[in-house]
């Protein structure tokens, strides 16, 4: 398998090729396509032999939950459960943006997805291809790393051809990046207005806390 690599405009994206791009995800392919961090490996959730190929590629651990990007802030409440005000003005302040917000799982998802915790994460992208993806598909998408385990994490599609251009079969080539930093990931799964930092990256710790303070 040698991948394909499809240029799309990364601020405004072109409907035909992102259909080519949701055409192929909702045959159950694994396409590779940049987040406002790094590129992302993206499959349908739902689609349970997708999501173990990813796994695969990845060599990722299975009790690894796997982070799911949507398209706007109100598909979340289809997704997740219990949301509470903390969830409402994270969001607000940082949607779209590098932030990751992890919640109770709704039944729609399939428990692989959450690696059997009950929990998902969810982001709104600034990338507008990706967000154009999942608007497309009508589902959100997955976006762990597009690279090896151990292997830097990608800014470019050349990257990801170099680490993984055997692997899959579409590589959307939205230009650079210009990430250094991941994503801030807030765990709000304890509920009651709960919050606790499971990794800090491009969102400082600070400026959470100031965001729930109001």
């Amino acid at each position: 398998m040698t991948a394909e690599i499809l240029r799309i405009d990364p601020n405004e994206p072109e409907p035909e090729l992102i259909g080519r791009v949701v055409c192929s995800l909702a045959a159950g392919n694994v396409a590779a396509l940049p987040t406002d961090t790094f590129y992302g490996l993206a499959v349908d959730p739902v689609n349970l032999r997708a999501v173990d190929r990813i796994y695969e590629i990845k060599t990722r651990a299975r009790h690894k939950p796997l982070s799911l990007l949507i398209c706007e802030v109100a598909q979340a409440y289809g997704l997740a459960r219990d949301i509470d005000t903390a969830f409402d003005r994270l969001a607000e302040r940082f949607w779209p943006g590098p932030l990751t917000l992890v919640v109770k799982a709704g039944a729609r998802l399939p428990l692989r997805v959450t690696a059997n915790t009950g929990n998902v994460a969810l982001r709104v992208p600034e990338a507008a291809i990706a967000r154009a993806v999942v608007a497309g598909l009508g589902v959100p998408i997955t976006a762990t790393s597009a690279n090896l385990r151990g292997m830097p994490e990608c800014t470019d599609s050349r990257c990801v051809h170099e680490q993984l251009g055997d692997q899959i079969p579409l590589i959307v080539d939205g230009g650079a990046t210009g990430g250094t930093v991941a994503t801030t990931i807030v765990d709000l799964s304890g509920g009651g207005n709960s919050w606790m930092i499971l990794r800090e990256g491009a969102i400082p710790t600070h400026e959470i806390a100031l965001a729930l303070q109001r």
